[in-house]
């Protein structure tokens, strides 16, 4: 989790809506194995675009007010901000090139 922000209720609206460069926030949860399987490809994401994209993770136990905002139901979601704005969303464990995909459009 190198390059990887924990986002909360607290700093959400300074870290993600604020951001001057786009970010994907992967809502989800201790307790969730399709979370856990796609960690490190969000990891390895925060990496590859790091200075670009900023990538951080808010735990929908932790921050029900961030997620309740953004109606997040199931988990895992990624979903992507650009310019204060939800753009997309992805809900559910996906392969890394559906990712790459939508942090290829939103970086365009």
């Amino acid at each position: 989790m190198a390059n990887q922000i924990t986002f909360t209720d607290g700093n959400f609206e300074e870290e993600v809506l604020n951001s001057s460069i786009p970010v994907l926030v992967d809502f989800w949860a201790e307790w969730c194995a399709p979370c856990k399987m796609i960690a490190p490809t969000v990891d390895e994401i925060a990496n590859e675009f790091d200075g670009k994209l900023k990538v951080g993770k808010v735990d929908v136990d932790s921050n029900p007010k961030v997620s309740s905002k953004y109606q997040i139901r199931s988990i895992p979601s990624i979903v992507f901000f650009k310019n204060g704005k939800v753009t997309d969303q992805i809900v559910g464990a996906v392969p890394k090139v559906k990712i790459m995909s939508k942090v290829e459009s939103i970086l365009e």
